[in-house]
């Protein structure tokens, strides 16, 4: 009974405890739910941002791989494109190639042809040697000797004439070649001034009043003036002007210095005239002292006789063609110079030759002949060295030139005198001139035009192509050349070009 009472109070007391163990069982498994819970959730937001950094991730190595896959692929492109064109190169070397063997065939066939060709010419050969050894060994010794002879002196012969021909045309072309560059280093020295030629002075006037003075009572005092001068006096209605008119120049100078002082003075009679005329005359032949002195200094040409300078000197007052005759005996003499000097001749000679080569033309109108002899004689007259005598007698090759020097003094009086603005003719004579080179050029047939251009240095000659082929328009240009040489009077050189066009058109439909 008591172990009846005990097991019930045992089970009661477990009972209870059972109770209370459940209580706090319940207790604590309400807790633990709420953290598990609470775990739960933490551990699913963690898993869900794992997620998503695993999904952004696998987003960006994607991304990453797709453009390492399009890398790839656009250098596989590249490659593709440079694969495909060193294919096309080799393709088209690979054409090229074809082509050269092509032509190389073709060149070997022809080069085949040639030696079919040549084998013939030298069976002929052959055949002709055999001949004539055959016909020479029915010769003596004496007869083969000058068979032999005979053929290597024309093969000799011809051999030379080809070295000489060759030989000519070289030196021919060194020769055109050095003498360009000589004439256009010496011209690119040269700077001269341009002068007008006039055969008048003038002398200004305070007042018209003193024109009848200078006439005087009956033209006494006119008629002296001209007497004393040798020049003429032009009186019009001009204002405040009067005109000296004379060829001499230095004659008419006279008269213009005599009559400016006649006027400043005021004082006009024939015995007054006669005293101006004088002391004018002193002072012009003082000035062409002066002057001629002055060019030798220039000119850099030893101390001439005095006579000989002051002939020079008179120079000063001559012009030709609008240029000054002592100026351009200087710009001769300093271009003779320097030809001598470019091409070894005696620079002394050339100097004093070029200097001297007008002297005829300060008296060529008191004296008869030409310019070129009168001058030679008054250098001869004076014993001028007589190689500068032949320079200035050869210098329009009335004498034969037989020197260098007289060679080099022709070239630098052409280059002076043709220059450009070294001279100058009046309006009249330019188109007169031109006039006469297009009439010569229009009197041939088969010309259609003809035209004088750049100042009259070059004539344009259009030919009819029908009438006229390219041997006579060749022909054509040395006739008009020659005819104009032989009748026109022209400072330096006149190109003559002779055009012949032909045109053929159609029409497509």
């Amino acid at each position: 009974m008591d172990i009846l009472i005990s097991v019930i109070i045992a089970v009661g007391i477990f009972a209870l405890g059972g109770t209370t163990v459940l209580i706090y069982i319940r207790a604590s498994s309400s807790g633990v739910l709420k953290r598990a819970e609470d775990e739960a959730t933490g551990i699913i937001g963690d898993a869900r941002r794992e997620a998503q950094e695993l999904t952004l991730e696998a987003e960006r190595e994607s991304l990453n791989r797709r453009q390492d896959g399009e890398t790839e692929a656009r250098e596989a492109r590249r490659e593709l494109t440079r694969a495909e064109r060193r294919l096309e190169q080799r393709e088209t070397a690979l054409d090229r190639r074809a082509e050269q063997l092509d032509h190389n065939e073709q060149s070997m066939r022809e080069r085949s042809a040639g030696l079919d060709e040549k084998d013939r010419n030298l069976d002929k050969q052959e055949r002709m040697k055999r001949t004539q050894l055959e016909e020479i060994s029915q010769l003596t010794t004496s007869e083969a000797r000058e068979r032999l002879l005979n053929d290597l002196d024309g093969e000799l012969r011809d051999e030379a004439a080809r070295r000489v021909r060759a030989m000519e045309q070289s030196v021919k072309n060194e020769a055109d070649t050095r003498a360009r560059k000589i004439l256009a280093t010496v011209m690119q020295r040269m700077t001269s001034q341009v002068t007008a030629e006039t055969t008048v002075s003038s002398v200004p006037l305070p007042s018209d009043d003193l024109k009848g003075r200078i006439i005087g009572r009956e033209g006494r005092n006119i008629r002296a003036f001209e007497s004393a001068t040798g020049c003429d006096l032009i009186i019009d209605d001009t204002p405040g002007l009067v005109t000296i008119s004379g060829f001499d120049p230095v004659r008419r100078e006279i008269a213009r210095l005599a009559l400016t002082k006649l006027v400043q003075d005021g004082r006009i009679q024939p015995l007054r005239i006669e005293e101006s005329v004088n002391n004018a005359r002193a002072d012009v032949e003082q000035t062409v002292q002066e002057a001629g002195e002055r060019v030798l200094v220039d000119a850099e040409v030893p101390t001439l006789h005095p006579e000989i300078v002051k002939t020079l000197g008179r120079l000063k007052f001559r012009y030709s063609y609008g240029q000054n005759q002592l100026r351009h005996a200087l710009e001769t003499s300093w271009l003779a110079a320097a030809l001598a000097i470019e091409l070894g001749a005696d620079v002394e000679v050339a100097r004093a030759g070029g200097l001297l080569h007008d002297l005829g033309k300060a008296i060529d109108r008191e004296t008869e002949g030409t310019h070129a002899l009168i001058g030679a004689d008054i250098a001869k007259r004076f014993s001028v060295n007589r190689e500068i005598v032949h320079c200035i007698e050869a210098h329009h090759e009335e004498v034969r030139p037989d020197t260098v020097e007289a060679l080099i003094v022709i070239c630098a009086d052409a280059m002076s005198g043709s220059r450009p603005g070294a001279r100058r003719d009046s309006a009249e004579q330019y188109i007169k001139r031109l006039e006469e080179l297009e009439a010569i050029a229009n009197s041939y047939d088969g010309v259609e035009e003809a035209f004088a251009i750049q100042a009259g240095r070059e004539v344009r000659i259009i030919v009819r192509p029908e009438t006229i082929d390219d041997v006579a328009a060749t022909r054509l240009a040395r006739d008009v050349s020659l005819k104009i040489e032989e009748t026109v009077q022209y400072p330096g050189e006149i190109k003559v070009t002779v055009i012949r066009e032909t045109r053929s058109s159609a029409v497509a439909h």
